[in-house]
C-alpha cells in the first residue's frame, strides 16, 4: 500500500521536483548523512538505557550542538520545542 506522501508526490510533479531538488542539494550530501547518523546513534543510546521511548515526543539534545559529541555528558533529553527552538 502507497504512503499518503507518496500519493501526494505522484500526484504533484511540481512539488516532486521541488523535493528531489532539495534531496541532491542538502539530504544526500556526505556530511549531512554523516550528521544525521550521528543523531540517530544518541537517539539509540539513550533509548538502549531507558531515558527515552519511541514516539514519546521527546528530542535528544547535544547540549554544544555537535551531533558527532554523542558522550553522554553531552546529551539531555527535552521536548520538541525546546530542542528545536533553541539557538545555538
Amino acid at each position: 500500500m502507497a504512503s499518503r506522501s507518496k500519493k501526494y508526490y505522484d500526484g504533484n510533479p511540481q512539488a516532486k521536483a521541488k523535493k528531489n531538488a532539495y534531496n541532491k542539494k542538502y539530504n544526500a550530501l556526505p556530511e549531512q548523512r554523516s550528521n544525521r547518523a550521528s543523531r540517530n546513534f544518541a537517539r539509540r543510546t539513550l533509548e538502549r538505557i531507558g531515558l527515552v521511548k519511541k514516539g514519546d515526543g521527546k528530542d535528544v539534545d547535544h547540549k554544544d550542538g555537535n551531533p558527532k559529541n554523542n558522550s553522554r555528558a553531552n546529551l539531555r533529553v527535552v521536548t520538541k520545542s525546546a530542542n528545536r527552538g533553541r539557538k545555538l
